[in-house]
């Protein structure tokens, strides 16, 4: 598992690293994305702290801004993530609000009232600013959704079960409220620690990257 690990991070350490802000131009249509972290290392370079993927056809750019441009923490569980964390370690009772979903008009009718617009708004702009200073990424293609789907939850069950990617003392994620972010070291509670990337796999990861 660690020699796993640790190829998949090599492999990704040769590809085009992107930053805020970043050109539709760069990202390909269909894809997963592989997020790093400043100050956090693994594997002789940064390790890898949250792994995705988008659902609707052509859609990874609009993915992408989602988490780092459009200040809406419904749109983006990883935004939602990185406030609950804030408020987290602040002992800030507005978590509560921060945790509800409002996507829905009867969520709205029901919870709405509770929204403090200035305080969501500073949170947040805390959330962008965070996201575009620390966090940068690597994109590569798959074209079919099973696949990128079924490679996403390999990446990332591989990157959970490797004993050697572990969280510094500093990270924001273990100030979480979610026990699995704070255990995993990663930005995600969803495929951990389930089937790892296979030896064929990983040659198919090789051969997508043309690596």
């Amino acid at each position: 598992m660690i020699n796993i690990c640790h190829e998949i991070h090599q492999m990704f350490s040769q590809l085009a690293r992107l930053h805020f802000p970043f050109k539709k131009s760069s990202i390909p249509p269909n894809g997963i994305y592989i997020l790093f972290e400043k100050g956090e290392y693994g594997h002789r370079g940064e390790r890898i702290v949250r792994v995705g993927t988008h659902t609707g056809d052509g859609q990874l750019s609009s993915r992408l801004r989602q988490h780092f441009i459009v200040e809406n923490k419904d749109r983006s569980i990883f935004r939602k993530n990185i406030g609950r964390a804030f408020l987290n370690a602040d002992n800030d009772p507005y978590l509560h609000v921060w945790n509800l979903d409002l996507t829905t008009r009867k969520a709205k009718e029901a919870y709405g009232h509770l929204v403090i617009p200035e305080k969501q708004q500073q949170i947040e702009q805390r959330v962008s600013i965070y996201l575009q200073h620390n966090l940068s990424f690597v994109v590569f293609p798959v074209e079919n959704k099973p696949d990128r789907l079924r490679l996403e939850s390999k990446i990332i069950s591989t990157v959970s079960l490797c004993p050697n990617c572990c969280p510094s003392d500093n990270w924001l994620g273990l100030k979480s409220p979610k026990k699995k972010i704070r255990e995993s070291g990663l930005w995600l509670v969803n495929e951990l620690y389930k089937d790892p990337l296979s030896i064929g796999e990983l040659q198919e990861l090789r051969d997508i990257l043309g690596i």
